[in-house]
């Protein structure tokens, strides 16, 4: 029986998504639930298993093809067996003459073209690899994206004496450290965000004001509680990110502007913290949300973003995670940034960049004290927010981080 593989139902927020990934090829054998293909939209990428077991018997949309909702991307035979991927030996005929040694992959015959997945046909084209000059290691000789990066690899390794001499009057003289381009389409994610971030500095009034805080008594709580809440919590070891996502919530509290967002004409107050913490992936900048997060302890909020951070790195994050938010922070103090200006996620109004700690003199009490010390930046829509309820709510961060207990005290 044929089963049509089609493209997931997108949520109203998605319009199309992309093929990024076949995992089978036609004439391979699936297993029921099986992963078969990836659809990458604007947001996350979404995994299409199979119903049956069986054999895949045809791919309609190839890898990079724009999809719809429920738009046919290829034929499952439900119950098919694998097809051989070679046919049997012929029996040895009687003769005295030895046989010849069988050669493990059959190399193409003259003027015929290699059997190509797609994957490997769109990588050989963005190369300039001859796939004919490539051993195919899959079914039936095929030639695979795996046989494709391994011939890149060889080709940069190879010295450029190897490379087959021309005549001078034909061949190019190619000097030694030649610069080298590589031309790779953009990601969805990655095109959405960039869309994302020009529209809102296109479209908002946004200003960035600074403060700095002592991170030397959390530092000090951490270093003593820290093994005893690893203990006690059943692994979840004891960060920053929940501090400031605590302290973050209280401020917002305080400043319910900075929690708002524009919508049209009004402005919508948020009687709640769904606070947004950006992760960096090898796909672009994805931001899921901490639902509620006024209402979390330390130990939750660990959890929550450790949690988001595996799900990130395997591209596992769901929309649902993703979508929504009051409030955004950002940590680029993990890859060593001093300083900046983050842009505000729209249609929220705020975000909070977190900086690399660096030990700096400071003034104590009229003595020169060395004291790890953060900068914080808070931009904001000035349309909304003023600029007395911006440093008012980076005081008050400030003010909580700089004396933990009044976390605990509410105060």
């Amino acid at each position: 029986m044929a089963i049509e593989i089609k493209a997931p139902q997108f949520p109203e927020s998605v319009a199309d998504g992309t093929v990024a990934t076949w995992h089978k090829q036609p004439g391979d054998a699936v297993k029921r639930d099986e992963l078969i293909v990836d659809i990458e939209t604007d947001k996350v990428v979404m995994e299409v298993l199979a119903e049956a077991d069986g054999v895949l018997t045809e791919i309609v949309k190839n890898e990079g093809d724009t999809v719809l909702s429920g738009e046919l991307l290829g034929k499952l035979e439900a119950g098919a067996a694998a097809s051989s991927s070679a046919a049997p030996a012929a029996a040895p005929a009687e003769s005295s003459a030895p046989a010849a040694a069988p050669a493990s992959t059959p190399a193409p015959a003259a003027g015929e073209d290699a059997i190509l997945a797609p994957a490997a046909r769109k990588l050989a084209e963005e190369n300039g690899i001859d796939p004919n000059s490539v051993k195919g290691t899959g079914k039936d000789g095929r030639v695979t994206k795996e046989d494709l990066v391994a011939a890149i690899e060889a080709k940069k390794s190879a010295p450029a004496a190897a490379k087959p001499a021309a005549s001078a009057a034909t061949a190019p003289v190619v000097a030694a450290g030649d610069r080298v381009e590589k031309r790779v389409p953009m990601t969805r994610l990655r095109a959405k965000v960039a869309e994302r971030l020009v529209e809102a500095q296109s479209s908002m009034a946004m200003l960035t004001t600074f403060n700095e805080v002592n991170m030397k008594p959390i530092m000090d709580l951490r270093a003593k509680y820290k093994d005893m809440f690893e203990k006690k919590h059943n692994g979840v070891r004891l960060g920053f990110m929940s501090f400031f996502v605590k302290a973050a919530t209280e401020a917002l509290k305080r400043q319910p502007g900075v929690n708002a967002s524009i919508d049209g004409n009004d402005i919508v107050y948020h009687g709640y913290q769904d606070v947004g913490v950006a992760v960096s992936s090898d796909r672009g900048l994805v931001v899921p949300v901490l639902r509620n997060a006024e209402h979390m302890s330390l130990a939750e909020i660990e959890s929550g973003i450790n949690e988001f951070g595996k799900k990130a790195k395997a591209g596992k994050l769901t929309i649902e995670e993703m979508t929504g938010g009051t409030f955004t922070i950002s940590n680029g103090g993990v890859f060593g940034s001093l300083l900046s200006t983050p842009i505000v996620n729209p249609p929220q109004t705020a975000i909070l960049g977190m900086h690399k700690i660096q030990e700096r003199p400071m003034a104590v009490n009229g003595q020169v004290v060395i004291l790890p010390m953060m900068y914080l930046a808070l931009s904001y829509d000035h349309r909304l927010i003023d600029g007395k309820e911006a440093v008012t709510f980076l005081v008050t961060m400030k003010d909580l981080l700089e004396d933990p207990a009044r976390l605990l005290l509410d105060i």
